[in-house]
């Protein structure tokens, strides 16, 4: 299965936010959208789904698998939802509903999609929460969002992403509103999942050292269009454009990683011989 988007443009109001921007994501890859607030990166996200907000209007090409899904009915766009595509969000506590198990809305996609009981669709919640390390996985499930931590609540969130087995995973900013330690479990258990299930994942984010933790291939945005793409080792050892060397100098420095710990050290030692 592959996504590949072409031209991509979103008007929100007669301007333009996202112009131009194409890539594909081959079956099986981990790609990452990365840029400054405001580059385009969410909006790109959400118009493959169909999920942009009123008053904005996408053209271009979205294709999955070949198929052209840019401007299809709701109806069928809710068919791939959760089914071949899955996503999870910048901020759990407003993905998951208050007022709804988290067993419930784990299994809510399997009875949409798969039209199973509700004991089935229940017991594929123990199962998925127990897949995403949750504690306790048989007492978890019957518990409301208000009653799980911030790492927990996202743990479910990517159950719930994930309950129906989809072949491509958009994460959006999962752990920004995390702290470090959090961030670092949550990063290695998508990086596992994906993995795992062999499934494409297309991961957005600001910061670089995150992207260096699961993505192998990036595309750099800026103010809506492309500014660069590269593998993600040479955007750390040699990034082209001003947006993405700025990107590397505010990498969170409590996430390390081989290649920003390289270049720091060459940079440093660069700057001491002058």
């Amino acid at each position: 299965m592959t996504l590949q988007v072409e031209d991509l443009r979103i008007d929100i109001g007669g301007r333009t936010v996202v112009d131009g921007v194409s890539f594909t994501v081959a079956e099986g890859a981990r790609m990452g959208l990365i840029g400054e607030s405001g580059s385009g990166k969410s909006l790109t996200a959400l118009a493959v789904l169909g999920l942009l907000p009123d008053g904005a209007t996408a053209s271009g090409s979205v294709r999955w698998n070949g198929r052209e899904i840019l401007g299809l009915p709701d109806r069928e766009l809710a068919r791939l939802r959760g089914d071949d595509i899955g996503m999870v969000f910048q901020e759990p506590r407003t993905a998951l509903n208050p007022i709804r198990t988290i067993g419930r809305q784990i299994g809510e996609s399997v009875r949409i999609h798969e039209r199973v009981s509700r004991r089935e669709a229940l017991r594929r919640a123990v199962t998925e929460a127990e897949r995403v390390a949750l504690p306790d996985p048989e007492r978890i499930v019957s518990r409301y969002p208000h009653q799980l931590s911030g790492g927990q609540r996202q743990r479910a969130a990517i159950a719930m992403a994930l309950a129906c087995r989809p072949r491509l995973l958009i994460a959006d900013e999962p752990t920004t509103a995390l702290d470090v330690t959090i961030q670092a479990g949550i990063l290695s258990l998508l990086r596992s999942l994906v993995q795992d299930a062999d499934m494409s994942l297309v991961f957005i984010t600001h910061d670089l050292a995150v992207l260096a933790q699961v993505a192998t291939h990036a595309v750099v945005l800026e103010r809506g269009r492309i500014v660069e793409q590269a593998a993600v080792p040479d955007l750390l050892r040699a990034p082209a454009s001003p947006v993405t060397q700025a990107l590397l100098r505010d990498a969170t420095a409590t996430l390390w990683h081989p290649e920003i710990d390289r270049h720091r050290t060459e940079r440093e030692g660069g700057q001491r011989h002058e």
